[in-house]
């Protein structure tokens, strides 16, 4: 396969990532707001941070060489520290207030599917990258595997309020989100500065 044909297909799964993630956060914003839960609306963010992640290395793929891996590496990384920001806030009000989320049947089936897709997509630009040694879509690949852990991490603190009524494991999946938004946020700030 070309490199050409590569780009394509980097291409692909980050539009096919940005379908997935428009779909998802109207639904999530809905479920939500429904169950008033932080966990959701967390990631309901952090997949508004992935939409603008993907667009930003659909801007890259299509001039890969030059300064747009630079500047895209940067954007990513704030995006995940706006992320890390609104989250610490989000979740500390949960605590202090001590929001009780409702059952959110809707979340559970949205995140168990987000899951397998963001896995499954994860990997696909994760073999696309390395082949085409483009950091910016290697990068944005740990942000969609990161996206699927977040999916699974969202999963079990719905669960846990749905069937056992620990209303604190909602915004403690939050907390979950902010470790990797930091985290994620560290790398894509290093690899830039390694491209400087």
């Amino acid at each position: 396969m070309t490199s050409t044909n590569h780009v394509r297909r980097g291409l692909a799964l980050e539009y096919l990532t940005l379908a997935w993630n428009v779909v998802g956060v109207v639904y999530l914003a809905f479920a939500a707001f429904a169950a008033h839960s932080v966990a959701l609306a967390g990631f309901g963010f952090d997949t508004l941070v992935e939409i603008g992640a993907s667009t930003v290395v659909v801007w890259e793929l299509r001039n890969v060489h030059g300064e747009r891996q630079r500047a895209a590496l940067r954007l990513i990384g704030i995006a995940f520290i706006v992320l890390s920001v609104y989250l610490v806030v989000l979740t500390s009000l949960a605590f202090a207030r001590h929001v009780h989320p409702h059952h959110s049947p809707a979340g559970i089936a949205w995140t168990s599917l987000t899951a397998v897709a963001m896995f499954a997509l994860a990997y696909g630009k994760s073999r696309t990258g390395r082949v085409l040694n483009n950091q910016v879509l290697l990068t944005e690949g740990r942000v969609t595997f990161v996206d699927g852990m977040l999916s699974v991490a969202v999963l079990v603190g719905l669960t846990a309020n749905a069937l056992l009524g620990w209303w604190w494991a909602d915004p403690a999946a939050g907390l979950i989100i902010v470790y990797y938004s930091v985290r994620e946020s560290r790398e894509a700030f290093a690899h830039y500065r390694a491209a400087s």
